[in-house]
């Protein structure tokens, strides 16, 4: 099985354009509708949260660090 090494989202006319590099520098490029892209959101965002305390060892009284984006 292939690993994602990057991945990158761009903004087209009508759509966006989803490019996935695997771990052999090969690109595989998708064009995805607003719509489609919206439910691959609330699928990732679904899964993380389901499984957040075992993928990130979260602890309730932990505290809480941002760090800025950009």
């Amino acid at each position: 099985m292939k690993q994602l090494t990057r991945f990158a989202i761009d903004v087209r006319d009508e759509d966006f354009l989803l490019t996935l590099e695997d771990d052999s520098g090969t690109k595989h490029e998708f064009a995805a509708s607003p719509e489609q892209l919206d439910a691959v959101i609330d699928a990732l965002d679904d899964l993380l949260s389901e499984h957040e305390e075992e993928l990130f060892e979260v602890e309730d009284d932990a505290p809480t660090y941002q760090k800025p984006l950009g």
